[in-house]
Order: C-alpha cells, then structure tokens, then sequence
C-alpha cells in the first residue's frame, strides 16, 4: 500500500462511511424521492436504483454462508475495517455488498462503511481497476488504518472476464442483454463466486 493511499484512509472519511443499514436506509429514501446518488440523475440511472433496493431486499432475505467461511470471518481475532466505495446505482454493488455485510456482521472486531465514489475521487482514483473507476471495490485494513489487508472488486473474476470480453467484442449484442445476463448469473451463483475469492484474502489476514 503507498503511503498517500494511507492518508486517504482516515478516521474522517470512516465518519463520513455509511453502515450497511445506513446505505440501505438513504437508498429507500432516494427511491422515495426518485432519486440517486451522484451527479447523474438520467432516468436509467434512478431505474438502476430502484432495481438494486429490491436486488438487497432480496438477498437481505436469502444470503448463506457455508458454515465454514462463517467459522473463519469469526476467528479474527483483530479490529479490521472493511471500507466498500460504491454508488447507490450500482448493479454491482447491490449483488455484492449484501453478502460484504453479512459478513462483517459475523464478528463485531470487522467494522463495515461504505462511502460514495463521486463524493471520494481521490479516494477512487487510488483504486482503479485497469485505469477505470469501477465500483464496488473492498478495501480491507488493520483497525487502526495503518495497513491495507487485502482489496476486492469490482466483480467476482468470472464477471470481469466476461466484461472484458464484451468490450473486445459485443456479438451483436445490447447493453441491455449484457446486464441482464450479468444480473442473472448472480441470481443463479448465489454468493458462491465472491465467497471463494475473499476466502483465501480473509485468510491472510489471520
């Protein structure tokens, strides 16, 4: 991690962080008001919205973790900070960050605050992924910020490959297509996906 990645990371930006209920909350809210976070606030966008509160009503409700991935959120035994840059029109996010929560709320030394990307450039700027400001991206730290533990995001492998590969060569087909397939394999992995990718980081870091 380098240093000025350090600095950006302060007990001032966690204050500024939002708990997982505190996102939910301000996107219920946003909904309400036909409303999203950020400067864009086309008509897709609130629709991207409104879609992501019923994706995290839904997995609010259906998320499992195997009980070996709990025992092993459970043994750490030190103060981490889990830091997730995302938006409230995220797809990605609205797939991920649930089971991100689920968790952080396995073992009360893990403290999870998510803040926004257009709010944090700097921030985001230090965590691009091949030179883009894609969200959601995890940052795992010691509790006193003083290390950077491990970084996830912002989509489980096999999604970044697939976008990768549609950006070389769409095949004729939509965005719309594109999402909606992206959005159906995650209905069909379950999880399964992210929680073997931040198996192996969460345990390094015990």
């Amino acid at each position: 991690m380098l240093d000025q990645e350090i600095t950006l990371i302060t007990t001032a930006l966690l204050a500024t962080g939002q708990t997982y209920s505190e996102f939910r909350e301000m996107t219920v809210r946003l909904v309400e008001e036909n409303k999203t976070t950020g400067p864009n606030q086309s008509e897709s966008y609130l629709n991207y919205t409104k879609m992501n509160l019923q994706r995290m009503n839904r997995w609010d409700k259906t998320i499992k973790v195997a009980p070996e991935l709990e025992k092993l959120v459970a043994s750490i035994s030190s103060p981490q900070v889990w830091l997730v840059i995302s938006e409230a029109w995220c797809g990605d996010g609205a797939q991920t960050i649930p089971f991100m929560a689920k968790l952080a709320a396995l073992n009360p030394k893990i403290e999870l605050r998510i803040v926004l990307r257009d709010e944090n450039p700097e921030l985001m700027d230090a965590y691009l992924t091949e030179g883009a400001r894609s969200i959601p991206i995890l940052i795992a730290l010691s509790g006193d910020l003083s290390k950077e533990l491990f970084v996830w995001g912002p989509r489980p492998q096999f999604l970044q490959n697939r976008l990768k590969a549609y950006k070389l060569d769409p095949q004729n087909i939509t965005s719309k297509e594109f999402s909606d397939g992206t959005h159906l394999w995650y209905a069909r992995d379950k999880n399964k996906a992210i929680a073997e990718e931040l198996t192996p980081l969460i345990a390094e870091t015990i």
